[in-house]
């Protein structure tokens, strides 16, 4: 008998920010994976990576200030060191949990490479911020490296673009470790964005939404639920309004109809709430759960949120 698939996307408030903040959140999320794979799931996790994508990238920077013999590190590069960095915590933390529940199952990160599209319409908009805060002159000096600058309330900003996930270069190796019981962690922060190059893969100036590429990787492992950790327990209509609607339950066509009406902001329930109507598509059987992490990291199956089926 098939087992049923699970794709859970971690968001920031499952991993925190400084290291032992990170240390402490992946200790709480992992009591949450380890419900699911009680429950019989086969478990694949992606995660976000904001916070640490951005240290790491503002680290580099630094150093390659102080010492100009070394070459600047690439955005590409920076989103790979944020997939071990987080990843190493994050499946130790599993594997901690799994042992002392008498659960015996290898815990795997999978570098993970996603293809975009060089003619993606975000390449033409960046739009995402990274980095540390920049003078003017240090701004100028990238422009002319032909990077985006943008100015904010305290200085000058790196911008990157944000294109959609196209295929999952490491697929085939996920799915087989999956189909021999293995909980496996992919397409940390929404991948390491790649653009094909005849036979070669070049790295991309830009990061991919996570939300967008844990929808792809349900969707390519034939998943039966995704489930997107946020810092909300439900989504809700009117949000931060006196008249705010927490949602149970909707179908497809009622989310894309809040949608319509502007219910969710472009930055936050917005790709998720998009992620949700692409992945469950027309099929009867794929759902997804929005929820929040429990104090205690939830319990499986019985974590409460709004659930999105067709």
């Amino acid at each position: 008998m098939r087992k049923k698939k699970i794709v859970i996307a971690l968001g920031h408030d499952a991993l925190g920010t400084t290291l032992p903040e990170q240390k402490l959140a992946t200790k709480k999320t992992a009591k949450a994976v380890v419900d699911f794979i009680k429950d019989d799931y086969q478990v694949a996790i992606s995660h976000s990576n904001g916070p640490q994508v951005g240290m790491i990238h503002t680290a580099m920077a630094e150093f390659c200030q102080n010492h100009p013999e070394y070459t600047a590190t690439p955005m590409s590069v920076c989103s790979a060191m944020s997939q071990g960095y987080i990843g190493y915590d994050l499946q130790n933390a599993i594997r901690t949990e799994l042992l002392n529940r008498g659960i015996y199952k290898t815990v795997a990160t999978i570098l993970t490479q996603v293809t975009v599209d060089t003619y993606d319409e975000a390449f033409y908009h960046p739009s995402k911020l990274i980095g540390r805060t920049m003078t003017e002159e240090e701004a100028e000096a990238e422009e002319k490296k032909g990077n985006h600058v943008v100015k904010t309330e305290q200085g000058y900003r790196r911008i990157v673009a944000a294109p959609k996930p196209v295929e999952i270069v490491e697929i085939d190796a996920i799915r087989a470790l999956l189909e021999t019981g293995q909980v496996v962690i992919a397409c940390g922060g929404g991948g390491i964005p790649v653009l094909v190059q005849n036979n070669k893969l070049q790295g991309a100036s830009a990061v991919i939404e996570k939300d967008s590429a844990a929808g792809r990787l349900a969707e390519l492992v034939d998943a039966d639920r995704l489930v997107i950790l946020t810092g909300v327990e439900k989504v809700c209509l009117n949000f931060g309004a006196e008249n705010e609607q927490p949602l149970d339950e909707i179908t497809v066509e009622q989310a894309k109809q809040y949608i319509a009406e502007g219910q969710f902001g472009e930055g936050t329930m917005l790709p998720k709430i998009e992620t949700a109507i692409e992945f469950i598509g027309n099929s009867a059987v794929r759902s997804v759960l929005i929820s929040k992490l429990g104090a205690d990291g939830g319990d499986g199956m019985e974590m409460t949120g709004t659930i999105i089926r067709k």
